[in-house]
């Protein structure tokens, strides 16, 4: 039966989340009504079951915008590690994104740092990495924090994710920023 979006809005397709074989279906829709949905899906970051809140923390890594980022921010608290991993998702990927829009630092960073350290789960750690990374050609402590879980973490996917975003890493190299001098250097081909 399809899910029809009525006169309450999007409060219809939230509540389908809760339910495993609309969940798929409704989170599409969501995704699909844009802006428009965004209010209901930061609204079910709230909501009392785990699968919800997970869906609505995926759905936001599609629609985010900067009003979305305090209720990301906040559920990286949530007790269900799944919302926690789609969460640092939103917050670290552009690929999903329309928009140019990104967090401030100092808004995530810390949690992340924290979450990359400590967090029990294993695929939140891997991540907080991305996380993090973002960070590590400006900051000395994003810098340390991710060589110490490439070299310590108990998980060798967590090592191997933090190595690449640690200096001398894979994205490290590829991130890295350009300088003047380099740019010149660049062999440029003839016309």
């Amino acid at each position: 039966m399809p899910i029809d979006v009525d006169e309450r809005g999007f409060t219809p397709l939230i509540a389908a989340l809760a339910v495993p074989h609309r969940a798929k279906h409704a989170y599409w829709h969501l995704i699909l009504g844009g802006a428009a949905a965004l209010p209901a899906v930061r609204r079910g970051l709230t909501h009392s079951n785990g699968d919800v809140r997970m869906y609505c923390a995926r759905a936001l890594d599609h629609l985010v915008d900067e009003t979305a980022y305090p209720a990301l921010i906040a559920a990286l608290d949530d007790g269900d590690p799944r919302v926690r991993e789609e969460a640092l998702h939103a917050l670290a990927c552009d690929r999903c994104k329309d928009n140019a829009c990104r967090p401030e630092k100092t808004d995530v960073l810390p949690k992340g740092m924290q979450l990359l350290r400590t967090d029990p789960d294993r695929r939140v750690r891997a991540f907080a990495a991305e996380v993090v990374g973002r960070w590590v050609h400006t900051d000395a402590d994003v810098a340390a924090a991710l060589v110490e879980a490439s070299r310590s973490d108990p998980d060798p996917t967590v090592r191997k994710k933090a190595a690449w975003y640690a200096p001398g890493g894979t994205i490290h190299r590829k991130t890295r920023p350009k300088t003047p001098a380099a740019e010149n250097r660049m062999v440029r081909p003839s016309r």
